[in-house]
């Protein structure tokens, strides 16, 4: 599963990072048909008890975690950036409970999500999980890109 890299920072509970964990992925703009979809499969990931990995920086990304966030289940959040200087309450919350471990793959340097910091991040989650779930890919986007050379299995929702 590949350990947390040297250098890396990270919040919550490090050992989350050893769980096999499912990555949620989706292009930012969604048909209305797949929102329902995106929301019925995190309630069901929540149900199961699975560890899914996410980003959480488009709004069905945010609601997705949102969904995960009223289970009890382990959650990573990465981000496409460095730490958040302040943790939002909700999410502090969480890594005080012990469930969300909030990872970030760049350098303290690194204050800005930008379209490089997404992708990188995407990547970043594609190389660690153990199966990718995917939201909707907007077939000219950037996530088609970054699927396409993935080894482990995609399921399109």
């Amino acid at each position: 599963m590949g350990s947390l890299a040297e250098g890396m920072e990270f919040i919550g509970d490090r050992s989350i990072w050893e769980l096999p964990k499912t990555a949620f992925l989706c292009s930012r703009k969604v048909p209305a048909a797949q929102v329902l979809k995106c929301y019925d499969w995190a309630i069901a990931m929540r149900e199961a008890g699975q560890c899914v990995m996410l980003g959480a920086h488009s709004p069905l990304e945010k609601d997705v975690l949102h969904y995960l966030l009223k289970g009890t289940q382990p959650v990573v959040l990465v981000l496409a950036r460095s730490l958040l200087k302040r943790m939002d309450p909700v999410l502090q919350a969480e890594v005080d409970k012990g469930r969300l471990l909030v990872v970030a793959p760049f350098a303290k340097e690194v204050r800005r999500v930008t379209k490089e910091t997404a992708d990188a991040r995407n990547a970043f989650m594609l190389a660690h999980a153990q199966a990718v779930v995917v939201g909707h890919v907007a077939p000219d986007g950037q996530l088609a890109s970054a699927l396409a050379n993935v080894e482990v299995q995609v399921t399109r929702l």
